[in-house]
C-alpha cells in the first residue's frame, strides 16, 4: 500500500515540482552552509532567516498582496540589512560576531513578530497565510520558483569554482590571503549575499524558524566524513538533497505532515548518523580506535618488560621462561598469542621464548618515548 502511494506520488506533476525544488534548495544550502560552518558563523543563517521575517510582513503591508515575488524581495532586503548590521556592529564596537548575530536575530525577529501580530488582527482576510513563512509550506512551490532555485544553484556553483583558490585561502588563512592581495572583504560580501539568497529562497519551503537547520545540519554532518573542502561541499550538497527528497516523500506519504519540519528532521538524522558512524571522527570509530590503541599500548608495555629482562640476563639471545612470564598480571595467553602474531617473540624450545629483532626494535622505540 505504501509503495503504491509512493509510486503514485512520483507520477504526480505537483509532487515532482516540489521534489525537484527541495532537492535544488538542498544543493544550494549544502554548498553555502559549508562556508558558514567552516568560517565559524553558524549563527549567521539563523540570524538572517529570522531577520527576513519583518521584510516579508512589510512587503505585504506595502503592496497589500501575498505575491511570493514581492514578499521574497522584502525578505531579501531585510536579510541583507540584517547581515550589514552584523558586520557594522563587529567593525565599530568591541562586540564579537556571535554577540552581534544574537542581537540582530532577536531584534529583527521580535520586530517581525510584532508586525505579523498587527497584520493578523486586521479585519480583511487577505493577510491570512503569512504565518506559513514561520515554518514553511513546500506545497506552495511553483514551477517558476523551482527554476529560480536551479538558476541560483548554477550561479553559486559557478562562483565557487571561479574563486576556488581565493575562497580556500579566506577560509583557512585570511591573514595570508590579505598579504597576497586578495580582496577578502569582497569575498565576505559575496558569500554573505549568496547565503542570504539561499535563505530567502528556502523560507517558502522550511520557514524562518527552521531554515538555519537546513543550512547548517548537512554541512556539519559532511564535516565528519572528510578533511577535504571539495569533498565536504559535495557531501553536504548530497546530504541536503537527500534531506529534501526524503522529507518530501515522507511528508507526502502521510497525512498532516508538514514538509519543512520533516525535511529538517531527516537532516538532523543524517547529522546524528554521521556523529556516530563517520570514520575517524565518529563516536563509534573513535571508541574503536581508543580500544585498539589501549590494546597496542598494553602489548608494548609487556614487550618492554620482556626487553628489560633480556637486558638483565645477557642481551639479544637471552631466553625467557614462559612460567616466569605468566607470573605477571599483564601477561595472559591472549597477550602472548598477539605477541606471536605480530612477530615480536618466538619459541626457543623447552618452555622458553626469545624476542625477535623486530620485537627488540619496537621495544627500543617504545623505551625512547
Amino acid at each position: 500500500m505504501m509503495l503504491d502511494s509512493i509510486a503514485l506520488m512520483f507520477s504526480d506533476y505537483t509532487f515532482q515540482v516540489i521534489m525537484v525544488g527541495t532537492a535544488a534548495l538542498g544543493a544550494i544550502c549544502g554548498v553555502l552552509g559549508s562556508f558558514a560552518v567552516l568560517r565559524k558563523q553558524s549563527l549567521l543563517g539563523d540570524a538572517i532567516s529570522h531577520a527576513a521575517l519583518p521584510g516579508i510582513v512589510m512587503a505585504f503591508l506595502f503592496f497589500q498582496v501575498k505575491d511570493n515575488s514581492f514578499l521574497l524581495v522584502g525578505a531579501l532586503i531585510s536579510g541583507v540589512l540584517g547581515s550589514l548590521w552584523v558586520n557594522g556592529i563587529v567593525r565599530r564596537t568591541h562586540l564579537k560576531t556571535d554577540t552581534a548575530l544574537g542581537i540582530v536575530l532577536s531584534v529583527f525577529f521580535g520586530f517581525g513578530m510584532l508586525l505579523l501580530t498587527y497584520v493578523q488582527k486586521q479585519p480583511n482576510a487577505v493577510q491570512a497565510g503569512l504565518d506559513k513563512y514561520l515554518f514553511g509550506q513546500a506545497a506552495t512551490l511553483m514551477y517558476n520558483d523551482v527554476k529560480m532555485l536551479i538558476l541560483v544553484l548554477g550561479i553559486a556553483v559557478f562562483i565557487v569554482f571561479l574563486f576556488w583558490k581565493e575562497l580556500k585561502l579566506l577560509l583557512f588563512d585570511a591573514d595570508y590571503a590579505l598579504t597576497v592581495g586578495i580582496n577578502t572583504r569582497f569575498l565576505d560580501v559575496l558569500i554573505t549575499v549568496f547565503i542570504v539568497m539561499a535563505i530567502v529562497l528556502g523560507l517558502q519551503t522550511v520557514g524562518v524558524v527552521l531554515m538555519s537547520a537546513m543550512l547548517l545540519a548537512p554541512a556539519a554532518a559532511a564535516r565528519q566524513w572528510t578533511n577535504s573542502l571539495g569533498k565536504m561541499l559535495f557531501i553536504a550538497a548530497l546530504f541536503c538533497m537527500m534531506s529534501g527528497g526524503l522529507g518530501t516523500v515522507i511528508s507526502a506519504s502521510q497525512p498532516n505532515l508538514s514538509t519543512g519540519p520533516v525535511i529538517v528532521v531527516v537532516a538532523i538524522s543524517l547529522v546524528l548518523f554521521s556523529f556516530v558512524f563517520a570514520p575517524q571522527r565518529g563516536l563509534l570509530s573513535r571508541r574503536v580506535m581508543f580500544q585498539k590503541n589501549k590494546r597496542e599500548l598494553k602489548l608494548k608495555k609487556t614487550l618492554l618488560l620482556m626487553y628489560s629482562l633480556t637486558e638483565q640476563d645477557g642481551g639479544i639471545q637471552s631466553k625467557l621462561s614462559k612460567n616466569k612470564l605468566f607470573e605477571w598480571k599483564e601477561l595472559t595467553p591472549k597477550t602472548v598469542k598477539q605477541l606471536y602474531e605480530k612477530g615480536w617473540i618466538k619459541d626457543a624450545g623447552h618452555g622458553t621464548i626469545i624476542m625477535t629483532e623486530k620485537g627488540r626494535g619496537v621495544a627500543e622505540q617504545t623505551k625512547l618515548i
